[in-house]
Parts: C-alpha cells; sequence; structure tokens
C-alpha cells in the first residue's frame, strides 16, 4: 500500500476482505473480490468494496426455492462459524421466512475442525427432526463434513443434503476425484455460477488445460467458475482504469492526517497515501459494460452484477448431472437463463420445474424431509376426557386408553402413513366436567403437549395458536327448541303466501287487466262497451287468467306481447302456490316460536350451551348476546330438561350447539327439532404446533379415508342412529314471500310500462293523422278543448276513425277540383245569364 496503489485484487476469503475493507475505505482505494461472497460486505459500510461474482444473497435465495419447491418447511444449517459462514447463514434464514419456511436448528463449525469435533455436531443434526440440511462452508473442509456424514450413516435414505457453491468448486478443481471421495457425495445438490456458453468462454478453457497440463503431480488442474471471475476482473479494471484516463482523471495521492501522527512507527504507515481520485475509479468500474469470459458483465444500481444465475447440479456415480437452473429473473428452470430474459419474467409455481434428482440412498423419490426427533421421547396428545356425549370420544375405564369416533379417525389416519409415529395419550379434563378445547389447544403451544386429539373445532382464535389438520366432519353451530304438532284450519289455503304477495300479486291482476284493456279498447269489440260493461270485462279478464279461463280474444300485437308475459307469470306463481299448499296440507307441520338465531338475537330470553364449547364465546364475542343469558348444560339430559321447561319455569328459550352433538341428541328426543338455518360453518380437526409437517401428512391421510368410504364406515359405526327428523315431520314451511317473486314482476311491470309507451306514440301520431279539425271555442281555453278532442278520438274504434279521415280527404279533393272549375268560368268575359246561373248552382253545390 506503500508503493502508490489505485486498486486493489482480491483477497479470497470474506472473512479477509473484511479486514482489508476498513483499509481500502480510509485510502480510497477499490478493492475489487471475485471469491469474497459474503452479501454483508454490499453495505454502506464498505463503499470501496466492488465484488465482480455473485453475492451468496442470490445463492441463498437459490436454495430457499429449491427447499420451497419440493415443500419442505424446515432445514438444518451447518456452517463455519466466521463472517461468510454466519452472515451466508442469515442471508437463508431471511429468503426462507419470505417463503414461510425456517431454520430449525443451526449447528456451526470452527473452519479448524477436527474429525471428533465434527462428529459431534453432527450427531446433533441427526438427533435433530428435519433431514433436509444445508452445508455452508469452505473447500478446505467442507468435503471432511461430508465424509463424517457418510461415517455416520446421514448419506442414507430419508436425507436431504444441500451444499453451497464451495463444492461445485471443489469437484471442478480436483477432478476426477477418488472413488472414496465420490461414495461421501452421492446425491448431493451443489450450486454452481452460472457462465452462459460462448466461443470466448471455450477458447479460454482450452488454453487453461494447455497451460496447467502436465504442470502439476497430482495432473491437470481443474478450473473452476472463481478463475474464470478472477480472469474477467482483471480486464475489468483494466477497461475502467482506461475511460478514467481517458476522461482527462489525474492520479495524485496525499497524506493521511490519522497516519502522519504514526511517524517513526515500525510499520512505516506513515508512507500510506490517501489515492484522491479512488471515488472516481470506483464509479468507472460500476459503469463498465462489456463481454467477457463470464458473459455479458454490468453492475446494476446496488451494486451487484445483472442477471444473476446459478446451474443445479446433483452428483451421481462418478461425476454430476445438472438437473436444471435457477436465475434472479424467473427462478427454477430447465432451460439455460439467457433464453427467458426476452421473455416476461414467471414464478408461477407451474412454471418452476427442475429435473428427476438422484437422492442419497440411490432414489428418485423426493425425500419427506423429516423424521420424529430420534431422542427416544413419545409424542404427548392431549385427549378432552368428556363428560358428555362419549361416543365421541371417552377413555377406557382402568386403562390409558381410549375409544369414540374421534379415536377412531386419528388411529386410522396414522395407520396410512408411510412411517411409524410414537406417540401416547394423556387424558386432559377432571371427567367431571366437559374441559376447554380452547385451554387445550393453548397447551400446545406452552410445550405441555406436542398434539391435541378429540372434538376440536377449528375456529380463528385456535388458528393463531396452532396448526390443524384438514376437517374430519363437519360442524356447524345451530339452534335447538321444542316444537309442537300444528293442524290445518278452514283458512289454510291463505297460507301459501305472505299478506305482501297476495296485495301485490291481486294489484299486478287488476294492473294486467287494464293495461290489456287500453290497448285493445280502439280495436277489439270484446273490449268495447259501455262503462260498467267495460269495468266488468276488465275484472273478469285480469282474474281468469289465473286459471287460463279468459274468453276475450287480444287482436293487438302490444296486448298479446303483455298477455304472454303475464300468463308467464301466472303460471310460476300459480305452480309455487300449489306445491307450497300440498305441502301444508299432507305433511305433518311443527312449529316454534324460536325461527332461528336471529329470534334469540332480538329476544331476552336465556339460552342454553354445552359446558366447554366454543359457542359461549361465539354467542357473546360475534353474535353481541349478553353473557348473563347463557346457561350452560353438560349432558343431553340437562338440556332436555331445560328445554322442556321453557324459559317460564326456569329452564331455556333453546339450546346452541354443533351439529354433530346436536344430531346425536335428536336421535331419540322428538320432540325437540333445529330450527332455523345453520350460522357457522366449522369443522373438527387435530391440532399440532405450528409449521408441524405431520399435520399436513395427516392432512393428506384424512382426504384417502373420505375418498376410500372409511371415514364414513367410522362415522356409522359411533354415531349413526334413526333421528326423528326422519319420520316425515318438518318445521312449519317458509311461506313465500315477495322476494322470491319481485323479478318476476318487474319484469312483467317493465313490459306494460314499454307496451303503454308505444301505444301511446302510435296514438299521437294516428292523432295527428286522422285526428278531427280542432275549432276554438270563445268560452273555453284552446287546451281543455284539445284534450277532449283527444280522449274522444282515443275513445273512438280505430276503424271509425280512418273510415271519417278517409271520408274527410275525398271531400277536400272534391271542394277543391270544383272550385277550380267555377274560377274558370267567371273569367270568361262573353258570360250569359243562363252562365251565371248555372254558376251559381254549381257554387251551391
Amino acid at each position: 500500500m506503500a508503493t502508490r496503489t489505485v486498486a486493489i485484487i482480491g483477497p479470497q476469503t470474506s472473512t479477509t476482505a473484511h479486514v482489508i475493507s476498513h483499509i481500502a475505505n480510509e485510502l480510497h482505494v477499490p478493492l475489487l473480490s471475485f471469491s469474497a461472497t459474503d452479501p454483508t460486505l454490499s453495505s454502506l459500510q464498505f463503499p470501496f468494496f466492488i465484488r465482480t461474482a455473485f453475492s451468496d444473497i442470490f445463492q441463498m435465495t437459490a436454495i430457499a426455492d429449491i427447499v420451497n419447491h419440493y415443500g419442505w418447511r424446515e432445514v438444518i444449517a451447518v456452517y463455519g462459524d466466521d463472517d461468510h459462514g454466519r452472515n451466508g447463514i442469515g442471508a437463508l434464514g431471511d429468503k426462507l421466512a419470505e417463503r414461510h419456511c425456517k431454520i430449525l436448528f443451526k449447528a456451526p463449525m470452527t473452519p479448524e475442525a477436527n474429525r471428533e469435533e465434527i462428529t459431534d455436531v453432527l450427531v446433533q443434526v441427526a438427533l435433530a427432526e428435519s433431514r433436509v440440511i444445508v452445508l455452508h462452508t469452505s473447500t478446505a473442509w467442507g468435503p471432511k463434513v461430508l465424509s463424517v456424514a457418510k461415517s455416520l450413516g446421514m448419506m442414507q435414505n430419508g436425507y436431504v443434503w444441500i451444499a453451497t457453491n464451495f463444492l461445485s468448486s471443489f469437484l471442478d478443481i480436483d477432478s476426477p476425484l477418488s472413488s472414496d471421495e465420490m461414495d461421501n457425495i452421492q446425491g448431493v445438490i451443489t450450486l454452481r455460477m452460472y457462465i452462459p456458453d460462448s466461443k470466448l468462454k471455450r477458447s479460454f478453457v482450452s488454453r487453461w488445460a494447455n497451460l496447467t497440463s502436465g504442470k502439476t503431480a497430482n495432473g491437470p488442474l481443474g478450473l473452476s467458475t472463481y478463475g474464470i471471475f478472477a480472469y474477467d476482473t482483471v480486464y475489468v479494471l483494466a477497461r475502467a482504469l482506461d475511460t478514467f484516463l481517458k476522461q482527462g482523471n489525474q492520479i495524485t495521492f496525499s497524506h493521511d492526517p490519522k497516519l502522519t501522527e504514526l511517524h517513526g512507527d515500525s510499520m512505516h504507515l506513515d508512507a500510506v497515501k490517501i489515492f484522491n481520485e479512488g471515488n472516481l475509479l470506483c464509479k468507472s468500474i460500476y459503469e463498465v459494460n462489456m463481454t467477457g469470459v463470464t458473459g455479458p458483465f454490468r453492475y446494476t444500481h446496488d451494486g451487484n452484477l445483472a442477471n444473476p444465475a446459478y446451474e443445479i447440479i446433483n452428483v451421481i456415480g462418478t461425476g454430476t448431472r445438472r438437473i436444471g437452473y435457477w436465475s434472479n429473473y424467473s427462478g427454477l428452470s430447465v432451460v439455460p437463463p439467457e433464453e427467458l430474459y426476452s421473455k416476461l419474467p414467471n414464478r408461477s409455481s407451474e412454471n418452476q420445474k427442475l429435473l428427476t434428482v438422484f437422492w442419497p440412498g440411490e432414489t428418485t423419490q423426493r425425500p419427506r424431509g423429516w423424521v420424529f426427533p430420534n431422542n427416544g421421547k413419545l409424542l404427548k396428545i392431549g385427549v378432552p376426557k368428556r363428560f358428555s356425549y362419549r361416543e365421541f370420544i371417552s377413555q377406557v375405564q382402568s386403562t390409558d386408553t381410549f375409544k369414540g369416533f374421534c379415536i377412531d379417525v386419528f388411529l386410522s389416519a396414522v395407520n396410512l402413513l408411510p412411517y411409524a409415529v410414537p406417540y401416547k395419550f394423556v387424558p386432559y379434563g377432571d371427567g367431571r366436567n366437559n374441559p376447554s378445547n380452547t385451554e387445550l389447544v393453548r397447551l400446545i403451544t406452552a410445550g405441555v403437549f406436542d398434539a391435541a386429539v378429540g372434538d376440536i373445532t377449528i375456529t380463528t382464535e385456535r388458528t393463531k395458536m396452532v396448526d390443524f389438520t384438514q376437517p374430519y366432519i363437519e360442524s356447524g353451530l345451530v339452534v335447538v327448541a321444542s316444537v309442537k304438532k300444528t293442524d290445518s284450519n278452514a283458512w289454510a289455503f291463505l297460507t301459501p303466501f305472505t299478506p305482501m304477495m297476495w296485495t301485490v300479486t291481486a294489484i299486478f291482476f287488476l294492473l294486467v287487466g287494464a293495461v290489456v284493456w287500453i290497448l285493445e279498447h280502439r280495436m277489439n269489440d270484446d273490449f268495447r262497451g259501455p262503462p260498467k260493461k267495460q269495468l266488468a270485462t276488465i275484472l273478469w279478464f285480469s282474474f281468469s287468467t289465473m286459471f287460463f279461463a279468459h274468453r276475450e280474444n287480444t287482436v293487438s300485437t302490444l296486448g298479446r306481447f303483455v298477455l304472454l308475459i303475464w300468463l308467464f307469470v301466472v303460471l310460476i306463481v300459480n305452480s309455487s302456490y300449489t306445491a307450497s299448499l300440498t305441502s301444508i296440507l299432507t305433511v305433518q307441520q311443527l312449529s316454534s316460536p324460536i325461527k332461528g338465531i336471529e329470534s334469540l338475537v332480538n329476544s331476552k330470553e336465556p339460552i342454553g350451551y354445552l359446558q366447554g364449547s366454543f359457542a359461549r364465546s361465539y354467542l357473546i364475542d360475534e353474535i353481541g348476546i349478553h353473557e348473563s343469558r347463557l346457561v350452560p348444560l353438560k349432558t343431553p339430559e340437562e338440556t332436555m330438561e331445560a328445554l322442556e321447561k321453557g324459559p317460564k319455569k326456569g329452564g331455556v328459550a333453546a339450546y346452541v350447539d354443533e351439529r354433530a352433538y346436536i344430531e346425536l341428541f335428536l336421535s331419540s328426543r322428538c320432540e325437540f327439532t333445529i330450527v332455523g338455518q345453520e350460522f357457522t360453518r366449522n369443522g373438527w380437526g387435530f391440532a399440532f404446533p405450528p409449521d408441524s409437517p405431520l399435520a399436513v401428512d395427516l392432512s393428506t391421510a384424512i382426504l384417502e379415508l373420505a375418498e376410500n368410504g372409511d371415514l364414513q364406515r367410522i362415522h356409522d359405526k359411533w354415531l349413526l342412529s334413526s333421528a326423528c327428523l326422519s319420520q316425515g315431520a318438518k318445521l312449519e314451511v317458509d311461506r313465500l314471500n315477495l322476494k322470491s317473486f319481485w323479478g318476476l314482476y318487474l319484469v312483467c311491470g317493465l313490459a306494460c310500462l314499454l307496451a303503454l309507451l308505444i301505444y301511446l306514440i302510435q296514438t299521437l301520431r294516428q292523432y295527428k293523422k286522422h285526428g278531427p279539425e280542432e275549432l276554438e271555442s270563445p268560452g273555453q281555453g284552446l287546451g281543455s278543448s284539445r284534450l277532449r278532442t283527444f280522449i274522444s278520438f282515443v275513445d273512438e274504434k280505430e276503424d271509425i276513425v280512418k273510415s271519417r279521415s278517409k271520408r274527410r280527404q275525398m271531400e277536400r279533393i272534391s271542394y277543391r277540383s270544383t272550385s277550380e272549375v267555377g274560377s274558370t268560368i267567371i273569367s270568361n268575359k262573353d258570360l250569359s245569364p243562363s252562365s251565371v246561373n248555372r254558376i251559381d248552382s254549381v257554387n251551391e253545390v
């Protein structure tokens, strides 16, 4: 540095780069490194550090995409405990978190770790749950870690090893490896910085092979991607210096006042000087845009190389196989990245592809990625010890075993898993009261239980604490109330429609009759006559259409159009009325003062719920029912007694519970029924800690149970019974209201308005063409006279109006012709007295 240095190329390790970057900052000397890939070196702390290769931030993004692509959620990180290892794994953790994955366990090692120390760390890794291991270290001792892993049996079926690009560099430089070394890394996935194929690259590789042939004791020295980036690094600096000098810049140095104070020191630091134009040279380097051996070489605004990409390599047999690519532009692909740069980026899951991988153990089946921790412990599964509805779950007396619908579903699902699950059931509750399932779920987050199996409803509050499996039974909240039988009465025929529906229907019968009368009055004799007869015709025609018994024919196009729409409406209304009335008269009806949850909200009567159920919090928090109105009930017998008493005798008006319990409750109690609709959509599931892979596998098993019919058979075994609701009785039917028919009436009303509008336009045109000549009366206004004339015109039959108009037109033509003859005779100068008399006679005519 005392020789007036303007740039530094190197060092090779990130740890050394951190130290030298401080010197480069102080002396304003650009530091170019092709192998220090620590992502933290790109921060504002080191403005003179320039990386001429890809940052590890991109390599860790590629690994995170691979992990996510195969559906794994947790990994173990094994790394060297230095700046390069710690910062790289930190970046990996961030990228995994963006994909909802995480590092389950970090296993750091000192860079100088011996075989014994490596063994101790890997033994801890083998005891962990995850089997996806990311190895991030250097070429110096990375192969040693893989060798120890092989000796510990960690290169067998079920393991996944993803090594960073240290392994690809090791393979490139020292290849071919011995058979023992290759056996240690079979099935490992590694990354290599991608350099597109080009004439420059092929020429360089050939020159390198010729240059190194026979120069080493172990054969030719291989060429890694770092070597190619080192070659381009020199060219980048040369181009930047050339541009720097051509711009007229000078190379000058000045003393560092901080170092001048150290005069006389044995290190002679006072001789080191500051490069005054260092910032300008850095700018020139970042502006380089060239095509080197590594391909297009240019920097982005964040100081990283443009279009970073990696090859994804699988170690197989005596060599390697490329299974795909990763690029920052389009993610995972099986085609070279440069072929995708001309297209729009597509990172959809369907577009992320890799070729078949040969995993450790020589298998192509994707490893599950996790196992139960090999520490001799059993999964502690909490099971609610219920007091009621023991068909769902109950403890076998004097044993630690449980039985019931929920237990059978769990055991059947576990039997479908491709691996063994070591577990034991632990009862939760005293057996005298129904325990709170919300508290049971909370104990999973506290670490008391590893899972929970039972009648646990999946709610929003609980999903914030744990992960649930696929629901194995649907069970929303419903309302149960006492019902009584109702008999038909003399006015049952009015029941199908609500009063509003009757009123609107009657109005439309009259409206359509009036509209048809208006449209037919001027041309149809059936709609003419004295006022009383016409009124009777309107009423008869209107209501006779209900039975399609109208005898009057419609002759106008508009009248037929309106009648066609109306008859369609009448057909629908008649059919609905008939169906509803038939149901009312033939099916036994049950009635209850409670119509559903809305009735309970609007009343002040007490409501029962099952002790320990989430129904209590839902009714208070979501529905808004006051806590004082809620009555906890422990058993079906208590529920039946409270419903029979009713609110006036100290009981409850209704009972709210989940449908699964209610169906069992009603199977032998015919005096009660479900009223209203199910007002929640919930289901039961098994609870596990967040991100538990067992929850995912059990969900798949539950779906398989549903598809092969086993889930239904388990349901029928425990819960199937003859329900009273299947005996033919039904809760009183809802009356047909206007809401169900307003669309029909709207269409009919619009048709009437449209027909009247067209009719009015046609009538006005006829009036203008055929209407009588208007005479002004001195005692009356012109407006009232015109209105009466128009009304009289509308009341007349159309044929009469047209006939009179035609006769009037003929008279005008005749009068005009006579006047012209008279004028011709008078213009004759030799008129005789007899001619005059004849003219007078003509004028009279």
